[in-house]
């Protein structure tokens, strides 16, 4: 089991974006625009839905690899922090999927 965890990603998306864009991937990214960055998470997540429906388990891991990083460049292009994503999922622990998802606004 590895301790990285997404708190340690946001930490490099975050000092990697403050980077030249010409040195890095992800501050690339983030001067291209949220624009730019959101269609890059639609692409990793189309390629991890066609690994998991492959059942391809060392793609989808790769490709779930990317998808939760370019998820991460796009919150950090949005200034969105991670603990705001997580506090949401936790106040939902609270009752069932179901119960959740039908009280959303239609």
């Amino acid at each position: 089991m590895t301790s990285f965890t997404l708190a340690d990603l946001e930490r490099i998306v975050a000092e990697r974006g403050a980077a030249s864009p010409e040195e890095s991937w992800t501050a690339k990214l983030l001067a291209a625009g949220p624009e730019r960055a959101a269609k890059k998470l639609g692409e990793e997540a189309v390629e991890a839905v066609i690994a998991a429906v492959k059942g391809d388990r060392e793609e989808l891991i790769a490709e779930s690899a990317d998808l939760l990083y370019h998820l991460l460049v796009v919150l950090k292009a949005r200034d969105v922090a991670l603990r705001d994503v997580l506090s949401q999922l936790e106040a939902r622990t609270g009752r069932s999927g179901l119960a959740e998802k039908a009280s959303r606004p239609r």
